[in-house]
């Protein structure tokens, strides 16, 4: 895709706007002996990239290589390890790549067209439930000729291809390393990207410096960069104001981000960047618990939920009501759920259940993980069982849980509402409904619609133009707004806050919103 000379249409740009002085525009230049700590809530689950597709890929995309990657703001892939790479027939569906010569894993065994080959036959065929083997189905066969091309044959035509391997899906593993029918289960990790570990506390920090042998697109700017992982996020700001935390990512409240805001005299050292991110947050039901069974209850709670309300009073603003599996600032987003259900109406949902034959309370419990998605979710949720009672036609109870073990519960289908957040894995349409449809998908609940899988999706992959695509997921997101077996509640910004000397802080998000740690420097290394 990227060899063409036409970018796609539908490529979402990240814009970073300074809200405090001193953007740190300027950026250093080969770093610091001393490490940049970046505070963060998002930690991984596991370090094999064949096992997650979840928060574990802000660690993934440092220190991992993939094939392509997005430069800068763009959402247009650009080569990695990769010299070159495009489809080679008129239907999208024959994709070569030929590797930069002189690939090294940080091993230093060599990244040839057999290790690529390996890397995604590899996920493919571990297929772990948390994995990300789904986002690389559409792949037929991978062929290699010579040391450094690798041919990918698709199923059927696939015009998202190009973007799937820029995503931590595609990392490539060192096949010397990595088994080839089960996860890596050592903290030692062979990777060709600009960092390696050099220390690993599972659920605490990861140490990471700069990978000499590193042979691809970024100039990294630093030598070294901690990353501390956070449960808490007071205390992950009580770091960052005191001086032991550089940065943070992921995590921020509402609060902590009006407090920098509106009390600038007081934290001059800080900087606060947001960043008009497409991460969204929904709820997702689950059809083989009976009390979410039926439609009309589906559909009564999305008539009622208030998202005006749900941002104003736990995000303070921070977020956007969301109408729509797609989000705003991606090409294809339409208001599907404000067109199937306007604004919140008790009556209409009153009706809709007496009209399955629903005239007693409907009992829910609904699920969240309580330190996956910040401190907020507790008071998201609160919310949510407030306006649901409010309405009188629902007994709400609330349980929440650490995220592994919301992650085992979710693939063991044991919950009937649970509440989930995305980011995306590439800018495009098809990133926010392709994954959550299917027998098999991201959230372990099957959602099996044939107009969906069977035409609507197809047809919008065959569209090199991703404009072009714009009728096909309409109508996929108006069948997602009647169904009511995802509702979205809102779309996020994410917020950067940094001590003053850190630069580079306008350029370390990717157009997935993936913190990329070689753009940041220290200013006193110029």
């Amino acid at each position: 895709m990227f060899s063409q000379d036409k970018p796609l249409k539908g490529a979402a740009v990240v814009v970073t706007a300074s809200l405090l002085a001193g953007c740190g525009s300027l950026g250093g230049g080969g770093g610091s002996d001393r490490a940049i700590v970046v505070g963060t809530t998002s930690m991984p689950s596991v370090l094999d990239p064949a096992g997650a597709w979840d928060g574990s890929w802000e660690l993934f995309r440092n220190v991992y290589q993939t094939l392509t990657h997005f430069p800068n703001s763009s959402g247009t892939p650009e080569p990695d390890a990769a010299q070159r790479c495009g489809f080679t027939d008129a239907v999208s569906s024959v994709y070569r790549c030929v590797l930069k010569k002189g690939l090294t894993f940080s091993s230093g065994n060599p990244l040839d067209a057999e290790a690529v080959k390996y890397s995604f036959e590899r996920t493919l065929a571990i297929k772990a439930e948390s994995g990300p083997a789904q986002l690389l189905q559409s792949i037929d066969r991978i062929e290699t000729s010579g040391d450094r091309t690798i041919i990918f044959h698709l199923k059927r035509p696939d015009a998202t291809f190009p973007l799937v391997l820029a995503t931590p899906a595609a990392s490539l593993v060192d096949p010397a390393v990595y088994p080839a029918d089960r996860l890596l289960k050592s903290d030692t990790i062979s990777g060709s990207g600009p960092y390696r570990i050099e220390e690993y506390k599972d659920g605490e920090r990861v140490e990471l410096v700069r990978n000499e042998k590193y042979r691809g697109a970024a100039e990294v700017k630093n030598g070294a960069v901690t990353v501390r992982y956070f449960k808490d996020s007071g205390k992950m700001t009580d770091e960052l104001k005191k001086g032991t935390v550089d940065l943070t990512y992921r995590g921020l409240t509402p609060e902590q981000v009006t407090d920098f805001d509106r009390n600038r005299t007081d934290y001059p050292d800080i900087k606060l960047d947001e960043v008009y991110g497409t991460e969204i947050r929904y709820l997702v039901f689950n059809p083989e618990h009976e009390e979410v069974s039926e439609p009309a209850v589906r559909r009564a709670v999305a008539q009622i939920i208030d998202r005006k309300a749900l941002v104003r009073n736990v995000y303070q603003r921070t977020a956007a009501p969301l109408y729509s599996m797609v989000p705003g600032g991606i090409t294809g987003h339409t208001s599907a759920f404000y067109e199937e259900y306007g604004e919140p109406d008790v009556d209409k949902a009153r009706a809709a259940l007496a009209g399955a034959g629903i005239t007693g309370k409907v009992r829910l419990t609904l699920w969240y993980a309580t330190d996956r998605y910040g401190a907020t979710t507790a008071e998201e949720f609160a919310e949510i069982k407030r306006q649901l009672e409010a309405s009188g036609l629902f007994e709400v109870t609330l349980e929440g849980r650490e995220w592994r073990e919301f992650q085992e519960g979710v693939a063991e289908g044991e919950y009937p509402v649970f509440g989930r957040g995305w980011f995306p894995d590439f800018p495009d349409a098809d990133n926010y409904i392709s994954p959550f449809v299917g027998k098999e998908n991201a959230l372990g609940t099957p959602y099996e619609h044939s107009v969906l899988t069977g035409t609507l999706l197809p047809r919008a992959r065959k569209e090199s133009d991703r404009g072009e695509a714009g009728a096909a997921f309409a109508e996929a997101q108006e069948i997602l707004a009647e169904d009511a077996r995802l509702v979205p509640l809102w779309q996020g910004k994410l917020y950067i806050a940094a001590r003053d000397d850190i630069a580079g802080v306008e350029w370390c998000i990717d157009s997935s919103t993936i913190m990329r740690l070689w753009e940041l420097s220290r200013k006193e290394s110029w």
